[in-house]
Protein backbone atom coordinates (compact mmCIF):
# COMPACT_ATOMS: atom_id res chain seq x y z
CA UNK A 1 0.00 0.00 0.00
CA UNK A 2 1.00 3.95 -0.34
CA UNK A 3 1.06 6.09 2.15
CA UNK A 4 -1.97 6.74 4.93
CA UNK A 5 -4.96 9.05 4.75
CA UNK A 6 -7.35 10.62 7.10
CA UNK A 7 -10.86 9.87 7.21
CA UNK A 8 -13.24 11.36 9.35
CA UNK A 9 -16.83 9.91 9.68
CA UNK A 10 -19.55 12.28 10.89
CA UNK A 11 -22.69 10.52 12.16
CA UNK A 12 -25.32 11.04 15.28
CA UNK A 13 -23.95 7.55 16.85
CA UNK A 14 -20.56 6.38 16.99
CA UNK A 15 -20.18 3.20 15.00
CA UNK A 16 -19.64 -0.29 16.08
CA UNK A 17 -16.48 -2.07 15.39
CA UNK A 18 -17.84 -4.15 12.83
CA UNK A 19 -19.07 -1.42 11.08
CA UNK A 20 -16.03 0.64 11.58
CA UNK A 21 -13.74 -2.45 9.47
CA UNK A 22 -16.65 -2.18 6.78
CA UNK A 23 -15.67 1.35 6.18
CA UNK A 24 -11.86 0.82 6.59
CA UNK A 25 -11.90 -1.85 4.25
CA UNK A 26 -14.29 0.48 1.86
CA UNK A 27 -11.46 3.30 1.48
CA UNK A 28 -8.78 1.34 1.95
CA UNK A 29 -10.05 -0.45 -1.31
CA UNK A 30 -10.69 2.67 -3.24
CA UNK A 31 -7.71 4.36 -2.36
CA UNK A 32 -5.51 1.79 -1.82
CA UNK A 33 -3.56 3.16 0.86
CA UNK A 34 -4.00 2.73 4.57
CA UNK A 35 -6.96 4.74 6.65
CA UNK A 36 -7.08 6.02 9.54
CA UNK A 37 -10.73 6.65 10.55
CA UNK A 38 -11.62 9.34 13.01
CA UNK A 39 -15.46 9.94 14.95
CA UNK A 40 -16.67 13.43 14.82
CA UNK A 41 -20.87 13.66 16.50
CA UNK A 42 -23.50 15.40 14.20
CA UNK A 43 -26.73 15.13 15.48
CA UNK A 44 -28.50 16.29 12.45
CA UNK A 45 -27.19 12.84 10.81
CA UNK A 46 -29.60 10.51 12.42
CA UNK A 47 -30.36 8.30 9.47
CA UNK A 48 -26.73 8.15 7.89
CA UNK A 49 -23.51 9.45 7.77
CA UNK A 50 -20.90 11.39 6.28
CA UNK A 51 -17.15 10.47 5.42
CA UNK A 52 -14.68 12.90 4.32
CA UNK A 53 -11.10 11.81 2.96
CA UNK A 54 -8.95 15.16 2.02
CA UNK A 55 -11.28 16.74 -0.92
CA UNK A 56 -13.39 13.58 -1.42
CA UNK A 57 -16.99 13.42 0.38
CA UNK A 58 -19.10 10.06 0.51
CA UNK A 59 -22.40 11.17 1.64
CA UNK A 60 -25.04 8.39 2.55
CA UNK A 61 -27.61 10.48 4.62
CA UNK A 62 -31.01 9.87 3.98
CA UNK A 63 -31.82 12.89 2.08
CA UNK A 64 -28.46 12.10 -0.10
CA UNK A 65 -29.95 8.48 -0.86
CA UNK A 66 -33.37 10.28 -2.38
CA UNK A 67 -31.53 12.41 -4.66
CA UNK A 68 -29.71 9.60 -5.92
CA UNK A 69 -33.49 7.77 -5.89
CA UNK A 70 -34.89 10.70 -7.64
CA UNK A 71 -32.11 11.05 -10.41
CA UNK A 72 -32.55 7.89 -11.11
CA UNK A 73 -36.32 8.19 -12.11
CA UNK A 74 -35.88 11.11 -14.25
CA UNK A 75 -32.94 9.17 -16.22
CA UNK A 76 -35.24 6.56 -16.66
CA UNK A 77 -38.60 9.14 -17.43
CA UNK A 78 -36.38 10.63 -20.43
CA UNK A 79 -35.08 7.63 -22.17
CA UNK A 80 -38.97 5.79 -22.19
CA UNK A 81 -42.55 7.29 -23.28
CA UNK A 82 -44.06 4.42 -21.89
CA UNK A 83 -46.33 4.50 -19.45
CA UNK A 84 -45.00 5.80 -16.37
CA UNK A 85 -46.22 3.61 -13.59
CA UNK A 86 -44.55 0.58 -14.04
CA UNK A 87 -41.36 2.21 -15.43
CA UNK A 88 -41.30 3.83 -11.75
CA UNK A 89 -41.83 0.73 -9.58
CA UNK A 90 -39.32 -1.47 -11.58
CA UNK A 91 -36.99 1.40 -11.08
CA UNK A 92 -36.97 1.05 -7.60
CA UNK A 93 -37.01 -2.54 -7.48
CA UNK A 94 -33.90 -2.32 -9.09
CA UNK A 95 -32.51 0.08 -7.64
CA UNK A 96 -29.28 0.21 -5.17
CA UNK A 97 -27.94 3.05 -3.48
CA UNK A 98 -24.06 3.84 -4.47
CA UNK A 99 -21.01 5.47 -2.00
CA UNK A 100 -19.83 8.14 -4.59
CA UNK A 101 -17.40 10.26 -3.59
CA UNK A 102 -18.30 14.21 -4.53
CA UNK A 103 -16.07 17.24 -3.05
CA UNK A 104 -17.11 19.51 -0.96
CA UNK A 105 -16.27 22.99 0.30
CA UNK A 106 -17.24 25.49 2.61
CA UNK A 107 -18.97 29.17 2.42
CA UNK A 108 -15.94 31.49 3.77
CA UNK A 109 -18.12 34.86 3.33
CA UNK A 110 -21.02 35.52 1.00
CA UNK A 111 -23.32 38.88 0.01
CA UNK A 112 -24.18 40.60 -2.52
CA UNK A 113 -24.79 37.72 -4.98
CA UNK A 114 -21.57 36.60 -4.53
CA UNK A 115 -20.33 34.34 -1.95
CA UNK A 116 -16.06 32.86 -1.08
CA UNK A 117 -15.40 29.05 -1.31
CA UNK A 118 -12.61 27.14 0.11
CA UNK A 119 -11.76 23.50 -0.07
CA UNK A 120 -12.40 23.02 -4.20
CA UNK A 121 -9.33 22.75 -5.04
CA UNK A 122 -10.34 21.10 -8.88
CA UNK A 123 -13.13 23.37 -9.56
CA UNK A 124 -13.52 24.92 -13.01
CA UNK A 125 -14.23 28.52 -14.26
CA UNK A 126 -17.83 27.86 -15.22
CA UNK A 127 -18.80 24.82 -13.33
CA UNK A 128 -22.36 25.19 -11.25
CA UNK A 129 -22.30 24.31 -7.44
CA UNK A 130 -24.72 23.72 -5.38
CA UNK A 131 -25.07 24.80 -1.77
CA UNK A 132 -26.40 23.02 1.04
CA UNK A 133 -29.58 25.12 0.74
CA UNK A 134 -30.47 23.93 -3.10
CA UNK A 135 -29.00 27.22 -4.42
CA UNK A 136 -27.43 27.32 -7.63
CA UNK A 137 -23.74 29.35 -8.36
CA UNK A 138 -21.26 29.20 -10.72
CA UNK A 139 -17.47 29.26 -10.54
CA UNK A 140 -16.54 32.87 -11.73
CA UNK A 141 -13.26 33.60 -9.48
CA UNK A 142 -10.05 31.27 -9.16
CA UNK A 143 -7.71 31.90 -6.49
CA UNK A 144 -4.73 29.83 -4.51
CA UNK A 145 -6.87 28.67 -1.64
CA UNK A 146 -10.56 29.94 -2.50
CA UNK A 147 -13.08 30.59 -5.45
CA UNK A 148 -15.41 33.14 -5.99
CA UNK A 149 -18.94 31.94 -6.86
CA UNK A 150 -22.23 33.97 -8.43
CA UNK A 151 -25.21 33.12 -7.12
CA UNK A 152 -28.43 32.13 -9.12
CA UNK A 153 -30.97 32.63 -6.04
CA UNK A 154 -31.37 34.66 -3.12
CA UNK A 155 -28.19 34.25 -0.55
CA UNK A 156 -29.98 35.23 2.80
CA UNK A 157 -30.23 31.87 3.71
CA UNK A 158 -26.43 30.81 2.89
CA UNK A 159 -24.23 31.36 6.04
CA UNK A 160 -20.63 31.04 6.82
CA UNK A 161 -19.44 27.28 6.85
CA UNK A 162 -22.21 26.25 4.62
CA UNK A 163 -21.55 23.04 2.40
CA UNK A 164 -20.84 23.51 -1.45
CA UNK A 165 -20.73 20.31 -3.54
CA UNK A 166 -19.24 20.43 -6.96
CA UNK A 167 -21.60 18.97 -9.69
CA UNK A 168 -19.12 18.52 -12.03
CA UNK A 169 -21.51 20.31 -14.93
CA UNK A 170 -20.82 23.27 -16.60
CA UNK A 171 -23.79 26.26 -16.04
CA UNK A 172 -25.84 25.63 -19.80
CA UNK A 173 -29.34 26.54 -20.26
CA UNK A 174 -32.04 23.76 -21.23
CA UNK A 175 -32.97 23.68 -24.78
CA UNK A 176 -36.00 22.32 -27.08
CA UNK A 177 -38.34 22.89 -29.69
CA UNK A 178 -40.73 24.39 -26.63
CA UNK A 179 -38.99 26.84 -25.65
CA UNK A 180 -40.60 28.99 -28.88
CA UNK A 181 -43.37 30.87 -27.54
CA UNK A 182 -42.89 31.20 -24.22
CA UNK A 183 -40.64 33.62 -21.75
CA UNK A 184 -38.14 32.08 -19.90
CA UNK A 185 -35.47 33.26 -17.37
CA UNK A 186 -32.11 33.44 -17.68
CA UNK A 187 -31.35 29.54 -16.27
CA UNK A 188 -34.10 28.26 -18.98
CA UNK A 189 -37.10 28.22 -16.63
CA UNK A 190 -40.69 29.11 -17.85
CA UNK A 191 -42.10 32.74 -15.96
CA UNK A 192 -45.29 32.78 -18.31
CA UNK A 193 -47.55 30.11 -16.27
CA UNK A 194 -47.47 28.28 -19.57
CA UNK A 195 -46.37 24.89 -17.47
CA UNK A 196 -42.95 23.12 -17.62
CA UNK A 197 -40.91 23.24 -21.13
CA UNK A 198 -39.30 19.17 -21.85
CA UNK A 199 -35.77 19.98 -22.49
CA UNK A 200 -34.48 17.69 -25.46
CA UNK A 201 -30.89 19.15 -24.66
CA UNK A 202 -28.62 21.28 -22.14
CA UNK A 203 -26.39 23.59 -23.97
CA UNK A 204 -23.43 25.33 -22.37
CA UNK A 205 -24.23 29.30 -21.75
CA UNK A 206 -19.99 29.62 -22.83
CA UNK A 207 -19.26 28.05 -26.39
CA UNK A 208 -16.42 28.70 -28.43
CA UNK A 209 -17.25 30.97 -31.73
CA UNK A 210 -17.30 29.27 -35.00
CA UNK A 211 -14.34 28.75 -36.38
CA UNK A 212 -13.55 30.59 -40.39
CA UNK A 213 -13.55 26.72 -42.29
CA UNK A 214 -17.51 26.54 -40.12
CA UNK A 215 -18.51 29.78 -41.59
CA UNK A 216 -19.75 30.71 -44.83
CA UNK A 217 -20.15 34.55 -46.23
CA UNK A 218 -23.33 36.94 -45.87
CA UNK A 219 -24.94 37.11 -48.22
CA UNK A 220 -28.81 36.08 -47.82
CA UNK A 221 -30.90 39.37 -46.28
CA UNK A 222 -32.36 39.75 -43.13
CA UNK A 223 -35.06 42.29 -43.92
CA UNK A 224 -36.24 44.73 -41.46
CA UNK A 225 -39.08 46.18 -43.06
CA UNK A 226 -37.33 49.63 -42.26
CA UNK A 227 -36.72 51.35 -45.29
CA UNK A 228 -34.73 53.66 -44.20
CA UNK A 229 -32.17 50.29 -43.28
CA UNK A 230 -32.72 48.06 -45.70
CA UNK A 231 -32.10 50.39 -48.21
CA UNK A 232 -28.72 51.91 -47.02
CA UNK A 233 -27.33 49.82 -44.19
CA UNK A 234 -28.91 46.06 -45.06
CA UNK A 235 -28.21 43.38 -42.67
CA UNK A 236 -27.40 39.46 -43.55
CA UNK A 237 -28.11 36.84 -41.78
CA UNK A 238 -25.24 35.95 -39.66
CA UNK A 239 -24.01 39.80 -39.09
CA UNK A 240 -23.78 41.35 -36.05
CA UNK A 241 -25.10 44.72 -36.77
CA UNK A 242 -25.57 47.50 -32.74
CA UNK A 243 -28.18 49.62 -32.71
CA UNK A 244 -26.84 52.39 -30.83
CA UNK A 245 -28.32 55.52 -29.67
CA UNK A 246 -29.33 57.53 -26.05
CA UNK A 247 -32.47 56.81 -23.92
CA UNK A 248 -35.68 57.17 -25.46
CA UNK A 249 -34.90 57.27 -29.36
CA UNK A 250 -36.52 54.26 -30.63
CA UNK A 251 -33.49 51.81 -30.35
CA UNK A 252 -36.26 48.80 -28.96
CA UNK A 253 -38.78 49.38 -31.64
CA UNK A 254 -36.07 49.00 -34.45
CA UNK A 255 -35.58 45.52 -32.63
CA UNK A 256 -39.43 44.90 -32.05
CA UNK A 257 -40.22 46.06 -36.11
CA UNK A 258 -37.62 43.21 -37.34
CA UNK A 259 -38.97 40.73 -35.07
CA UNK A 260 -42.64 41.26 -36.44
CA UNK A 261 -41.16 41.46 -40.40
CA UNK A 262 -39.81 37.91 -39.40
CA UNK A 263 -43.53 37.02 -40.19
CA UNK A 264 -44.24 33.93 -42.51
CA UNK A 265 -40.46 34.13 -43.36
CA UNK A 266 -39.07 30.65 -41.26
CA UNK A 267 -36.80 32.44 -38.48
CA UNK A 268 -36.76 32.20 -35.39
CA UNK A 269 -36.62 35.31 -32.76
CA UNK A 270 -34.95 35.59 -29.38
CA UNK A 271 -35.15 38.72 -27.61
CA UNK A 272 -33.03 38.64 -24.61
CA UNK A 273 -34.07 41.75 -21.83
CA UNK A 274 -31.33 42.58 -19.55
CA UNK A 275 -32.20 45.32 -16.78
CA UNK A 276 -35.45 46.18 -18.06
CA UNK A 277 -38.82 46.98 -15.67
CA UNK A 278 -40.88 44.07 -15.94
CA UNK A 279 -43.87 46.08 -16.27
CA UNK A 280 -41.98 46.98 -20.15
CA UNK A 281 -41.14 43.47 -20.90
CA UNK A 282 -44.72 42.71 -19.84
CA UNK A 283 -45.96 45.09 -22.69
CA UNK A 284 -43.11 44.44 -25.29
CA UNK A 285 -44.72 40.56 -24.96
CA UNK A 286 -48.07 41.53 -25.24
CA UNK A 287 -46.76 43.68 -28.75
CA UNK A 288 -45.35 40.55 -30.17
CA UNK A 289 -48.44 38.59 -28.79
CA UNK A 290 -51.30 40.89 -30.87
CA UNK A 291 -49.23 40.93 -34.20
CA UNK A 292 -48.46 37.18 -34.00
CA UNK A 293 -44.77 37.60 -33.39
CA UNK A 294 -44.84 35.15 -30.75
CA UNK A 295 -45.53 32.12 -32.10
CA UNK A 296 -41.57 32.32 -33.35
CA UNK A 297 -40.18 34.13 -30.77
CA UNK A 298 -38.43 33.15 -27.03
CA UNK A 299 -37.94 35.97 -24.69
CA UNK A 300 -35.43 35.54 -22.01
CA UNK A 301 -36.05 38.27 -19.67
CA UNK A 302 -33.12 38.78 -16.36
CA UNK A 303 -34.97 42.38 -15.05
CA UNK A 304 -33.64 45.21 -13.37
CA UNK A 305 -35.08 43.40 -9.60
CA UNK A 306 -33.14 40.40 -10.95
CA UNK A 307 -29.07 40.15 -9.31
CA UNK A 308 -26.12 40.85 -10.84
CA UNK A 309 -25.29 37.51 -11.66
CA UNK A 310 -29.12 36.78 -13.49
CA UNK A 311 -28.58 39.87 -15.42
CA UNK A 312 -24.89 38.47 -16.86
CA UNK A 313 -25.64 34.94 -17.91
CA UNK A 314 -29.06 36.28 -19.57
CA UNK A 315 -26.97 37.09 -23.38
CA UNK A 316 -24.88 33.87 -23.20
CA UNK A 317 -28.31 31.84 -22.36
CA UNK A 318 -30.14 33.68 -25.11
CA UNK A 319 -26.97 32.43 -27.51
CA UNK A 320 -26.97 29.19 -26.74
CA UNK A 321 -30.99 28.83 -27.13
CA UNK A 322 -29.82 30.24 -30.54
CA UNK A 323 -27.42 28.36 -31.40
CA UNK A 324 -29.16 25.45 -30.81
CA UNK A 325 -31.63 26.33 -33.77
CA UNK A 326 -28.25 27.43 -35.37
CA UNK A 327 -26.76 24.21 -35.41
CA UNK A 328 -30.09 22.49 -36.91
CA UNK A 329 -29.93 24.44 -39.78
CA UNK A 330 -32.51 26.93 -39.12
CA UNK A 331 -31.79 31.26 -39.56
CA UNK A 332 -32.00 33.03 -35.88
CA UNK A 333 -32.21 36.89 -35.04
CA UNK A 334 -31.13 37.32 -31.66
CA UNK A 335 -31.41 41.06 -29.58
CA UNK A 336 -29.66 41.75 -26.74
CA UNK A 337 -31.15 44.79 -24.84
CA UNK A 338 -29.07 46.09 -24.18
CA UNK A 339 -25.52 45.06 -23.27
CA UNK A 340 -24.73 48.97 -21.56
CA UNK A 341 -26.52 46.95 -18.52
CA UNK A 342 -25.07 43.94 -19.51
CA UNK A 343 -21.89 45.33 -19.02
CA UNK A 344 -22.90 47.38 -15.81
CA UNK A 345 -24.21 44.12 -14.06
CA UNK A 346 -20.69 42.34 -14.59
CA UNK A 347 -18.66 45.87 -13.38
CA UNK A 348 -20.78 45.17 -10.27
CA UNK A 349 -19.71 41.46 -10.29
CA UNK A 350 -16.26 42.07 -10.92
CA UNK A 351 -15.75 45.03 -8.03
CA UNK A 352 -17.60 42.36 -5.62
CA UNK A 353 -14.98 39.68 -6.57
CA UNK A 354 -12.40 42.46 -5.92
CA UNK A 355 -11.14 42.74 -9.13
CA UNK A 356 -8.96 45.85 -10.39
CA UNK A 357 -11.07 48.22 -11.66
CA UNK A 358 -9.96 49.89 -14.69
CA UNK A 359 -11.20 52.35 -17.22
CA UNK A 360 -14.85 54.10 -15.69
CA UNK A 361 -14.48 51.67 -13.55
CA UNK A 362 -14.88 48.41 -15.76
CA UNK A 363 -12.72 45.12 -15.09
CA UNK A 364 -9.84 45.02 -17.52
CA UNK A 365 -11.74 42.21 -19.59
CA UNK A 366 -14.97 43.76 -20.45
CA UNK A 367 -14.06 43.85 -23.96
CA UNK A 368 -13.61 40.39 -23.71
CA UNK A 369 -16.94 39.84 -21.89
CA UNK A 370 -18.77 41.07 -25.43
CA UNK A 371 -16.40 39.81 -28.12
CA UNK A 372 -16.83 36.26 -27.03
CA UNK A 373 -20.56 36.78 -27.37
CA UNK A 374 -21.10 38.22 -30.63
CA UNK A 375 -18.40 36.18 -32.34
CA UNK A 376 -20.70 33.45 -31.56
CA UNK A 377 -22.84 34.99 -35.02
CA UNK A 378 -22.26 33.56 -37.84
CA UNK A 379 -23.97 32.14 -40.91
CA UNK A 380 -22.53 28.48 -41.12
CA UNK A 381 -21.82 26.33 -44.25
CA UNK A 382 -23.61 24.22 -45.36
CA UNK A 383 -22.13 21.21 -44.36
CA UNK A 384 -22.79 21.70 -40.75
CA UNK A 385 -26.25 22.87 -42.42
CA UNK A 386 -26.21 26.17 -43.30
CA UNK A 387 -27.96 27.73 -40.12
CA UNK A 388 -27.58 31.33 -39.60
CA UNK A 389 -27.36 33.14 -35.78
CA UNK A 390 -27.80 37.29 -36.43
CA UNK A 391 -27.48 39.19 -33.65
CA UNK A 392 -28.65 42.80 -32.98
CA UNK A 393 -27.13 44.19 -29.90
CA UNK A 394 -28.31 47.69 -28.06
CA UNK A 395 -26.12 49.78 -26.50
CA UNK A 396 -27.35 53.45 -24.72
CA UNK A 397 -24.91 56.16 -25.15
CA UNK A 398 -25.17 59.02 -22.87
CA UNK A 399 -25.86 62.71 -24.89
CA UNK A 400 -24.93 61.22 -28.12
CA UNK A 401 -21.24 60.38 -26.92
CA UNK A 402 -20.41 56.89 -29.01
CA UNK A 403 -16.90 57.28 -27.98
CA UNK A 404 -17.40 56.07 -24.43
CA UNK A 405 -15.52 52.88 -23.07
CA UNK A 406 -18.44 50.48 -23.42
CA UNK A 407 -20.27 52.59 -27.06
CA UNK A 408 -16.27 51.73 -28.95
CA UNK A 409 -15.83 48.51 -27.63
CA UNK A 410 -18.69 46.98 -29.22
CA UNK A 411 -18.71 49.36 -32.13
CA UNK A 412 -15.34 47.40 -32.66
CA UNK A 413 -16.16 44.14 -32.75
CA UNK A 414 -19.91 44.53 -34.67
CA UNK A 415 -20.28 44.79 -38.69
CA UNK A 416 -21.69 48.24 -38.48
CA UNK A 417 -23.65 50.52 -37.13
CA UNK A 418 -27.31 51.90 -36.63
CA UNK A 419 -26.99 55.48 -34.69
CA UNK A 420 -30.35 56.94 -33.76
CA UNK A 421 -29.92 60.76 -32.92
CA UNK A 422 -32.60 62.37 -30.14
CA UNK A 423 -32.73 65.61 -32.21
CA UNK A 424 -34.11 63.66 -35.39
CA UNK A 425 -36.82 61.60 -33.08
CA UNK A 426 -37.73 64.84 -31.18
CA UNK A 427 -38.47 67.00 -34.64
CA UNK A 428 -40.56 63.88 -35.56
CA UNK A 429 -37.81 61.47 -38.31
CA UNK A 430 -38.49 58.05 -37.10
CA UNK A 431 -36.87 55.78 -37.17
CA UNK A 432 -34.46 58.29 -36.07
CA UNK A 433 -31.99 57.21 -37.79
CA UNK A 434 -28.42 59.51 -38.63
CA UNK A 435 -27.70 58.56 -41.74
CA UNK A 436 -24.12 59.99 -41.74
CA UNK A 437 -23.13 58.21 -38.79
CA UNK A 438 -24.89 54.56 -39.63
CA UNK A 439 -22.81 51.81 -41.59
CA UNK A 440 -23.64 48.75 -42.98
CA UNK A 441 -19.81 46.93 -43.06
CA UNK A 442 -21.40 43.84 -44.72
CA UNK A 443 -23.55 46.24 -47.27
CA UNK A 444 -24.27 45.44 -50.71
CA UNK A 445 -23.70 41.28 -50.14
CA UNK A 446 -26.36 41.00 -47.80
CA UNK A 447 -28.97 43.16 -50.12
CA UNK A 448 -31.18 41.74 -52.96
CA UNK A 449 -30.54 43.04 -56.51
CA UNK A 450 -33.98 44.67 -56.69
CA UNK A 451 -33.10 46.82 -53.36
CA UNK A 452 -29.81 47.84 -54.74
CA UNK A 453 -30.86 49.16 -58.26
CA UNK A 454 -34.02 50.63 -56.74
CA UNK A 455 -31.92 52.21 -53.93
CA UNK A 456 -29.53 53.97 -56.58
CA UNK A 457 -27.91 57.32 -55.12
CA UNK A 458 -30.41 57.54 -51.82
CA UNK A 459 -27.48 58.45 -49.55
CA UNK A 460 -25.80 60.33 -51.67
CA UNK A 461 -28.78 62.67 -52.22
CA UNK A 462 -29.30 62.57 -48.26
CA UNK A 463 -26.08 63.75 -48.24
CA UNK A 464 -25.72 66.82 -50.08
CA UNK A 465 -29.32 67.72 -48.57
CA UNK A 466 -27.49 67.83 -44.94
CA UNK A 467 -24.80 69.62 -46.01
CA UNK A 468 -27.19 72.04 -47.86
CA UNK A 469 -29.49 72.33 -45.05
CA UNK A 470 -26.56 73.21 -42.58
CA UNK A 471 -24.93 76.09 -44.91
CA UNK A 472 -28.82 77.77 -46.10
CA UNK A 473 -30.01 77.56 -42.44
CA UNK A 474 -29.18 81.47 -41.61
CA UNK A 475 -29.96 82.60 -45.36
CA UNK A 476 -33.34 83.53 -46.60
CA UNK A 477 -32.11 84.79 -50.54
CA UNK A 478 -31.49 81.49 -52.17
CA UNK A 479 -31.68 80.37 -55.68
CA UNK A 480 -34.16 78.21 -57.72
CA UNK A 481 -32.01 75.42 -57.88
CA UNK A 482 -31.10 75.41 -53.93
CA UNK A 483 -34.88 75.63 -53.22
CA UNK A 484 -35.49 72.52 -54.96
CA UNK A 485 -32.13 70.84 -53.76
CA UNK A 486 -33.90 71.16 -50.27
CA UNK A 487 -37.12 70.38 -50.86
CA UNK A 488 -36.20 66.94 -52.77
CA UNK A 489 -34.23 66.59 -49.66
CA UNK A 490 -37.12 67.10 -47.49
CA UNK A 491 -39.11 64.71 -49.54
CA UNK A 492 -36.98 62.22 -49.02
CA UNK A 493 -36.54 62.82 -44.71
CA UNK A 494 -40.39 62.11 -45.06
CA UNK A 495 -40.55 59.54 -47.11
CA UNK A 496 -38.06 57.42 -44.61
CA UNK A 497 -40.65 57.99 -41.68
CA UNK A 498 -42.38 55.00 -40.78
CA UNK A 499 -44.71 54.55 -38.36
CA UNK A 500 -43.89 51.34 -35.59
CA UNK A 501 -44.98 47.67 -36.57
CA UNK A 502 -45.71 48.58 -40.22
CA UNK A 503 -43.38 47.17 -41.99
CA UNK A 504 -42.96 47.28 -45.56
CA UNK A 505 -42.56 44.14 -48.06
CA UNK A 506 -39.52 44.20 -50.41
CA UNK A 507 -41.54 44.97 -53.60
CA UNK A 508 -43.05 47.54 -51.77
CA UNK A 509 -39.97 49.40 -50.50
CA UNK A 510 -38.91 49.05 -54.26
CA UNK A 511 -41.60 51.31 -55.24
CA UNK A 512 -41.45 53.62 -53.04
CA UNK A 513 -37.83 53.76 -53.77
CA UNK A 514 -37.95 54.31 -57.10
CA UNK A 515 -40.59 56.42 -57.41
CA UNK A 516 -39.16 58.84 -54.29
CA UNK A 517 -36.20 59.21 -56.27
CA UNK A 518 -37.29 60.19 -59.97
CA UNK A 519 -38.40 62.88 -58.11
CA UNK A 520 -42.28 61.84 -58.33
CA UNK A 521 -42.87 63.43 -55.17
CA UNK A 522 -41.66 67.10 -55.71
CA UNK A 523 -45.10 68.25 -56.20
CA UNK A 524 -46.85 66.73 -53.08
CA UNK A 525 -47.22 68.43 -49.78
CA UNK A 526 -44.96 67.49 -47.05
CA UNK A 527 -47.91 66.51 -45.05
CA UNK A 528 -49.65 64.45 -47.61
CA UNK A 529 -46.75 62.35 -48.47
CA UNK A 530 -46.88 59.34 -45.53
CA UNK A 531 -50.24 59.23 -47.17
CA UNK A 532 -49.73 59.11 -50.94
CA UNK A 533 -46.70 56.55 -50.65
CA UNK A 534 -48.45 53.39 -49.23
CA UNK A 535 -51.53 54.62 -51.62
CA UNK A 536 -49.57 54.47 -54.33
CA UNK A 537 -48.08 51.17 -53.38
CA UNK A 538 -51.79 49.81 -53.36
CA UNK A 539 -52.77 51.29 -56.65
CA UNK A 540 -49.38 49.95 -58.29
CA UNK A 541 -49.39 46.47 -56.79
CA UNK A 542 -53.86 46.51 -58.65
CA UNK A 543 -52.58 48.02 -61.59
CA UNK A 544 -50.09 45.83 -62.70
CA UNK A 545 -49.29 43.04 -59.97
CA UNK A 546 -47.13 41.15 -62.30
CA UNK A 547 -44.62 44.13 -61.18
CA UNK A 548 -44.30 42.46 -57.34
CA UNK A 549 -44.76 39.27 -58.45
CA UNK A 550 -41.49 39.35 -60.02
CA UNK A 551 -39.69 41.03 -58.06
CA UNK A 552 -40.20 38.41 -55.38
CA UNK A 553 -39.29 35.67 -57.18
CA UNK A 554 -36.57 36.77 -59.60
CA UNK A 555 -35.05 39.29 -56.65
CA UNK A 556 -34.41 41.85 -59.63
CA UNK A 557 -35.47 44.89 -60.68
CA UNK A 558 -35.59 45.25 -64.53
CA UNK A 559 -35.59 48.34 -66.73
CA UNK A 560 -38.54 47.91 -67.76
CA UNK A 561 -40.33 47.31 -64.51
CA UNK A 562 -38.95 50.41 -63.14
CA UNK A 563 -39.99 52.53 -66.27
CA UNK A 564 -43.48 51.55 -65.44
CA UNK A 565 -43.43 52.06 -61.37
CA UNK A 566 -42.19 55.63 -62.40
CA UNK A 567 -45.34 55.70 -64.84
CA UNK A 568 -47.67 54.04 -62.52
CA UNK A 569 -46.60 56.71 -59.61
CA UNK A 570 -47.26 59.38 -61.82
CA UNK A 571 -50.18 58.32 -63.14
CA UNK A 572 -51.41 58.14 -59.34
CA UNK A 573 -49.78 61.45 -58.20
CA UNK A 574 -51.86 63.12 -61.22
CA UNK A 575 -54.90 61.51 -59.98
CA UNK A 576 -55.08 62.41 -56.61
CA UNK A 577 -54.06 66.08 -57.78
CA UNK A 578 -57.24 66.20 -59.57
CA UNK A 579 -59.16 64.01 -56.53
CA UNK A 580 -57.60 67.20 -54.23
CA UNK A 581 -55.76 65.02 -52.18
CA UNK A 582 -52.49 67.37 -52.02
CA UNK A 583 -52.28 71.02 -52.66
CA UNK A 584 -48.36 71.40 -53.61
CA UNK A 585 -45.55 72.95 -51.45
Amino acid sequence: MNSSKVAILYSAQKPKESQKQEIIYFLEKKYDCEILLKFELDESLVNGFRISVEDDFYDWSIESRIQQLQFQWKQALKQSSEDIIPLLQDTLQHWTPKAMASQIGHVITVGDGIATVSGLKHACYGEILIFSQGIRGMVQDLRKDEIGCILFGDDRDIVEGSIVRRTGKMAGIPVSDECIGRVVDALGSPIDDLGPIQAKEYYPIERSAPSIIERQPVNTPMETGLLVIDSMFPIGRGQRELIIGDRQTGKTSVALDTIVNQKDKDVICIYVAIGQKASSVAQLCQNLKQRGAMEYTTVICATASESAPMQYIAPYAGCSLGEYFMHKGKDVLIIYDDLSKHAIAYRALSLLLERSPGREAYPGDVFYLHSRLLERSAHLCDALGGGSLTALPIVETQAGDVSAYIPTNIISITDGQIFLESNLFFSGQRPAVNVGLSVSRVGGDAQTKAVKQATGSLRLDLAQYREMEVFTQFSSDLDESTKNQLLYGQGLMRILRQPQFSPLQQNEQVYILVAALNRVFMDVSLKDIDYLKLQMVKYIDAKAPEIGIEIKQTKKLSQENKDRIVSLSKEFIEKSKENGVHKGN
